[in-house]
């Protein structure tokens, strides 16, 4: 792939996430639904590369070179973008923006802009489309309409406007969690650009405190299910049986939870795209199994 090209390859995509492309698919809402749970169940999130330190590109043919054609996952920025790239080039109207994450925050400070999400304006109204927040990622477009409860396939989740004398509306995402809402994150509709998302990629991968950089992260979204893994514990949300946890106890679990529950493409396979060596990656999951003991 010429790393300065910026085609998007939708066949390539669509087998990826095991979308049925025997006619390109109409920019309508029920398009849009369809792509939206499809791909958060076939492409992972996870945070490999900025754990190895390896850096994170986001230029298009690196992204489809890494969650498409080697079969990897990503981060927010990886699957945002390779999304809207599919989105648009179906002729979808697609704004790209910011948010500060809420998510697992004890303290009041308020966070930087750290992640991207998607709005994508329909005959039917705005909705936001959002395929790569981790273990709570959406799989459903959400109305943009402060209040409403909107029910997804993973869940129950409403959108809030806040800020009310605010220059730029502000909204925060919510999620119906044990029967209370829990803030996910907050954002506005000042827009965002490629540069805005290198400066944003370059922090969250690069600076000391930053969560990627000391913690294996990795999610992946499955009919009726929910899989997360955080450092050695994976975790399973069922619809029907609730949650489990699982303390992983060696390097071979954790391969073995990154290729089966989190769906990655590990980098022994002959045929990865995107590859590290599997000493890299084993040195890496020995030193979390030190550092995060059971």
């Amino acid at each position: 792939m010429n790393p300065n090209d910026t085609s998007i390859d939708l066949s390539a995509y669509f087998a990826r996430i095991g979308y049925d492309d025997a006619r390109r698919p109409a920019p309508t809402l029920d398009t849009l639904r369809a792509l939206h749970l499809l791909h958060p169940q076939a492409i992972p999130f996870e945070n490999l590369d900025v754990l190895l330190g390896r850096p994170v590109r986001l230029d298009l043919a690196s992204i489809q070179r890494k969650l498409v054609a080697g079969r990897r996952g990503g981060y927010c920025y990886e699957h945002n973008l390779l999304f809207r790239s599919v989105l648009e080039a179906l002729g979808f109207r697609v704004q790209s923006y910011a948010a500060r994450v809420l998510w697992g925050r004890a303290d009041a400070a308020m966070p930087p802009r750290s992640h991207m999400l998607l709005v994508v304006e329909l005959d039917e109204g705005a909705f936001v489309a959002d395929v790569g927040f981790g273990g709570m990622t959406l799989s459903a477009p959400l109305a943009l309409e402060s209040g409403l409860e909107q029910i997804t396939p993973h869940g129950a989740f409403r959108l809030e406007k806040i800020d009310p004398d605010a220059r730029l509306p502000h909204f925060r995402l919510d999620a119906l969690i044990d029967g209370k809402w829990a803030p996910v994150y907050r954002f506005d509709f000042d827009p965002q650009y490629g540069i805005d998302y290198e400066m944003s990629n370059h922090f969250v991968s690069t600076y000391p405190q930053s969560i990627f950089l000391h913690n294996l992260m990795a999610a992946r979204l499955a009919p009726g299910r929910r899989y997360g893994l955080l450092n050695r514990r994976l975790s399973t949300h069922d619809d029907h049986d609730g949650t489990t946890h699982r303390d992983l106890a060696s390097v071979a679990d954790l391969r073995r939870a990154l290729s089966e529950e989190i769906g990655i493409h590990l980098p022994d396979a002959p045929d990865c795209a995107n590859p590290v060596t599997t000493a890299d990656l084993d040195a890496a999951l020995a030193r979390l199994s030190a550092s995060h003991p059971a």
